[in-house]
């Protein structure tokens, strides 16, 4: 997908709506420069005062730390039991120093010694070496978010000023932070899946304004970012079933920005594969609150020109709701047509691959409902001069389930499609789709000859018709001509 990796240097961009809460605090930031350092972070769900920086572990600064701040702790296999917990929370504090990344050779011994001891966290966490405290848990779960919570990097459109590129083309995006982030990221996840922890009491650190910062990084063009948010996020919808319908009205807070304001988001696809496998496990009969998901908020998401980038994720997540609930084939069929493209062609060729799985689970009640516009549209892509859009929809007949649907209502189709696949096999560029057309049209002619026949004198009718009104047409504007002339 990416052509190139790029390492950015760290930058900020606008707070984002639920981070309202945090204060960031920079003395030496003037209006028309941006400083990185010096920035104190509160966590926004544990209080809205600013921490107090003589408390080491709520000290965050991306300046070099004061000499003997940061020193290597003692492992935890060479300290007694009894002293394991309070040798975590000095573990954590140490782990509350923010660095700058941009200079890979600057305070490198602070940096090991902060990355060393996040592996140890994990380790311990991972390895079940003894109950952690409440106040330990609530410390880990503040240096989590001083560590994750922070502003994102500008997006490369906002670099570029560019709003049309396509993320496809664009520089991949990799956080020089990674080597640190990524076990913090660790550390969490150990944290959320571990079966030592008592989701009563963890639920009162990972709670709404928490979860609301993890949806917030989705934002992050670091692809391995988003992937550590949706493992994470799963598991916090899978474990804690108090947040869930917060959790699901947040994502479609998500969706509903992006399709209907600003048509750009990094995480789209992850946030879709989140929702493909929590519509797996609805219950039927579907709640309404589901089925106005659909209809508000994936259907709508055909329309951004970015679709390709989650198209995929889409497409499994629309499937999955007419396999739960085959009623809804109709709406889904004609949301399709309702953002069916006009000049993109590529985003054609994917709406017919979706358009085959949503009617592979269609029923014939649902199919008859709608099939006069679908075949409608069909007819046109038969026709395209872009031969991946003729020939995608010409697969649609290899379809056994579809080709089942469509005998059954040949009286109504086969008028529908007849003269675009006679203009296909008269005048198509492209030998493979005249191929595909020709096969198309022995199969009608196999399923009722008779109809083919009745089709074939309409159509032959019609062409007289128009070449008569072609000519008639011609003989009026060679009249006007010579009237011209002889005035």
């Amino acid at each position: 997908m990416f052509n190139k990796i790029k390492i950015m240097k760290r930058g900020h961009r606008k707070v984002a709506k639920s981070d309202a809460d945090y204060a960031f605090v920079s003395p030496s930031r003037s209006s028309g420069s941006v400083s990185t350092s010096d920035v104190v972070v509160n966590h926004a769900s544990r209080g809205g005062a600013v921490p107090n920086l003589h408390q080491p572990h709520h000290m965050i600064s991306d300046a070099v730390p004061p000499p003997g701040s940061i020193e290597n702790q003692p492992m935890f296999r060479d300290v007694a039991v009894t002293e394991r917990q309070s040798l975590f929370m000095r573990k954590l504090q140490v782990c509350c120093f923010l660095f700058d990344f941009s200079d890979t050779l600057k305070i490198v011994r602070e940096k090991e010694i902060k990355r060393q001891t996040l592996a140890e966290l994990v380790d311990f966490i991972q390895a079940g070496s003894g109950k952690i405290t409440e106040s330990n848990q609530e410390e880990m779960i503040r240096m989590i978010s001083i560590n994750i919570f922070r502003c994102l990097p500008p997006a490369s459109h906002e670099n570029t000023g560019s709003e049309n590129a396509d993320p496809e083309e664009e520089d991949q995006y990799l956080d020089p932070s990674w080597p640190h982030l990524q076990l913090v990221y660790e550390l969490l996840l150990r944290y959320v899946v571990s079966s030592d922890i008592d989701t009563k009491i963890a639920k009162r650190y990972i709670d709404h304004s928490f979860v609301l910062k993890l949806l917030d990084l989705f934002d992050s063009e670091d692809p391995r970012e988003r992937e550590y948010l949706k493992t994470i996020l799963h598991r916090i919808y899978g474990k804690f079933m108090v947040h869930r319908p917060f959790i699901r009205k947040a994502i479609n807070n998500i969706l509903y920005r992006f399709v209907y304001e600003t048509e750009r988001f990094s995480g789209i696809g992850e946030l879709l594969e989140i929702m493909g496998s929590i519509i797996n496990g609805f219950a039927l009969p579907m709640k309404e609150e589901h089925k106005l998901f659909l209809v508000r908020a994936l259907i709508p998401l055909h329309k951004p020109k970015l679709v390709a980038t989650y198209h995929h994720q889409l497409s499994y997540c629309i499937t999955q709701f007419v396999e739960k609930d085959y009623k809804l084939a109709d709406a889904v069929i004609r949301g399709l047509l309702k953002y069916w493209p006009v000049t993109n062609c590529q985003k054609e060729v994917l709406f017919l691959g979706e358009l085959e799985e949503v009617l592979e689970a269609t029923q014939a009640a649902a199919f008859q409902r709608c099939m006069v516009p679908l075949f409608r549209q069909i007819a046109r892509c038969l026709n395209s001069s872009h031969f991946q859009v003729a020939e995608r929809a010409l697969f649609l007949w290899n379809n056994e389930h579809i080709v089942s649907l469509i005998a059954q209502n040949r009286g109504i189709i086969l008028p529908i499609i007849f003269e675009a696949l006679e203009k296909n096999i008269q005048s198509h560029w492209n030998q493979a789709v005249h191929g595909l057309t020709v096969n198309v049209r022995k199969l009608f002619l196999a399923m009722d000859a008779e109809l083919f026949d009745e089709c074939g004198r309409h159509y032959a009718q019609r062409e007289v018709k128009t070449k008569e009104l072609e000519e008639q047409r011609e003989f009026t504007w060679q009249r006007l001509a010579a009237a011209a002339q002889g005035g």
